[in-house]
């Protein structure tokens, strides 16, 4: 018999009984389906986060001091004359000072984080003003009371007013905005758009805490980066001689440890859903158990005419992989529409689809109807045609 013609009778068998062909494929469906939207978000995650990593600027490194092991502290001075050590490899360095503190503008009162930062932190983060000016060394020198604004901030307080030139007080102390940054979200090192950039020095005062356990630093370029890494490792081992008290990280690692934790979230995602694949062979093998049964007699004559076990064999296998398969094919529908639904209405649950993972989730749903059909079809094609011809 050819496999056309075993084809067209597997597909009468089902559509002779639709709402059970239907019922056996739902864990198919819900199983491919489940695969693509999951993967879709986590791999969607994972663009967010390194689009995220990579906002932060052009080949940055950041050092956190995190102990005080030791009475030494780095300063800028010495971050200076490492620069100068480095033959150019280092181009900027920013401190970095941080704290929550209120902001109040007339009758309103904010929780802000302030950075304490320098003028290169505009090219370091590639972080810069829309509106007003960034920082200048002045302000620095001569600790003025100027901030700059993120454009979150600046609306929860002002609204659709024009900050600049306006006063604010941050922890009781008058500040003059200068300037409103883009909106550029968040990053691996927090949110951007409702916090308040100020000059280091005065964020030392009001921070009451001379001592700086955080600085950004730009290497001149991708091939400088691990150059940087080591040197800063080597001058904080020299500084604080046990290597806990500090941590130096880049761009590179924190796109490793993105890609491992996400690579661990799809597996995850993907065995979940897998599961459901598995429920539905499962639902797979037992209807096509309760088909043979039905069909004995059917199956007797068939044999008994002079079909061959690999004809009876063919058609089970073939009804099986067709439920499977266009269980596969109605999951994929439902997966794609999941997803471009997740676009339009939720806009802010990052999905990338994946064309890869459709087609892989596709031929493992036609597996599961090989692997879970064999059994009942090789049950039926070893029937005993005399047997079968006397099942009632």
């Amino acid at each position: 018999m050819k496999i056309s013609e075993i084809f067209r009778i597997s597909i009468h068998s089902l559509w002779q009984n639709k709402m059970r062909a239907f019922l056996t494929m739902l864990g198919v469906i819900i199983g491919v389906g489940s695969v693509i939207i999951l993967v879709a978000i986590a791999q969607g995650t994972t663009r967010k986060a390194i689009d995220s990593i990579q906002s932060l600027g052009s080949n940055m490194i950041r050092i956190d001091i995190l102990g005080r092991k030791s009475n030494r502290s780095v300063t800028l001075m010495d971050m200076n004359s490492l620069m100068e050590e480095s033959d150019g490899r280092i181009s900027r360095i920013s401190p970095l000072v941080m704290g929550n503190f209120i902001v109040k503008y007339e009758n309103r009162n904010l929780e802000v984080p302030i950075e304490g930062a320098s003028p290169e932190y505009e090219e370091i983060r590639n972080f810069h003003v829309q509106w007003g000016r960034f920082i200048s060394q002045m302000d620095v020198n001569d600790r003025n009371k100027v901030a700059l604004i993120g454009v979150d901030t600046a609306n929860e307080l002002f609204g659709d007013f024009d900050p600049v030139g306006q006063e604010i007080k941050i922890n009781g102390i008058p500040f003059e905005i200068i300037g409103i940054m883009e909106k550029k979200g968040s990053s691996m090192l927090g949110p951007n758009d409702n916090k308040l950039i100020i000059p280091y020095t005065m964020a030392q005062r009001i921070t009451r805490n001379a001592i700086i356990s955080n600085y950004l630093v730009q290497a001149e370029g991708a091939d400088s980066v691990q150059y940087v890494v080591d040197l800063l490792n080597a001058f904080l081992t020299t500084k604080y001689k046990d290597p806990k008290t500090f941590k130096v990280f880049n761009q590179a690692e924190m796109l490793q440890v993105q890609n491992d934790n996400t690579k661990f979230l799809t597996n995850m995602l993907g065995g979940i859903a897998a599961i459901s694949l598995i429920v539905g062979g499962i639902g797979i093998m037992n209807i096509m158990l309760v088909s043979v049964t039905e069909r004995t007699r059917e199956i007797g004559i068939r044999k008994a005419v002079g079909a061959k076990r690999k004809n009876i064999l063919s058609q089970f296998l073939i009804e099986a992989v067709t439920i499977s398969g266009i269980g596969g094919l109605a999951g994929v529908a439902c997966g794609i529409g999941g997803v471009m639904f997740m676009k339009k209405f939720s806009p802010g649950m990052p999905t990338l689809l994946s064309l890869k993972i459709v087609f892989i989730s596709f031929c493992f749903s036609l597996l599961v109807g090989v692997i879970f059909g064999m059994y009942p079809a090789n049950k039926a094609s070893r029937l005993n045609p005399i047997d079968a011809l006397r099942f009632e």
